[in-house]
């Protein structure tokens, strides 16, 4: 089985589980004159949450594969000209958060809004003084950074695409 053949079952398997939760819910109990739905009733009843307790244990088993998986397979990446080297557990992460946390640290290299220009003393004939701002980054570098962190996740979804559907689950 692939990753993604797992990952669909899991969900395909969670839609049947609350269908029997529904089920449940609605034949649990009936009042002693109403005819009941099904002939056992109450064996019915049993045998649904019996199901579901069977279904719960297929998504357990099917979720821990998946991150067995997850965690052994590595997979190389082209971000930035470079190959990288990552579980897919670790691509995981870097997509959902830490790739977007790079980002925002590059934008907060700003001028934050100072305005260079000449700063007339306060006293006399004093000239005034030129003001520059001083850049403790360079804004080249972190308009180059700004770019590939803002594509990495895009990236990084590309590839594990081809790698859920092409990699054996390790059960």
């Amino acid at each position: 089985m692939k990753i993604i053949e797992a990952l669909k079952q899991q969900k395909e398997l969670l839609i049947k589980a609350d269908d029997l939760r529904k089920k449940v819910r609605d034949h649990c109990a009936y009042l002693d004159y109403e005819t009941p739905v099904y002939q056992d009733q109450k064996a019915q009843i049993r045998e649904w949450i019996q199901a579901h307790h069977d279904i719960l244990k297929e998504v357990e088993r099917l979720r821990l594969a998946v991150q067995r998986t997850n965690i052994e397979t590595d997979v190389t990446i082209n971000i930035d000209e470079r190959h990288v080297t990552k579980s897919i557990a670790g691509w995981i992460h870097r997509r959902r958060e830490l790739a977007q946390l790079e980002r925002d640290m590059w934008r907060m290299l700003t001028d934050r809004n100072l305005k260079e220009g000449h700063l007339q003393p306060s006293q006399g004939s004093a000239e005034a003084r030129p003001v520059k701002i001083v850049r403790c980054f360079d804004p080249q570098e972190r308009d180059k950074k700004l770019d590939v962190y803002s594509r990495e996740p895009q990236i990084i979804d590309a590839q594990l695409e081809i790698v859920n559907a092409i990699t054996d689950l390790i059960e």
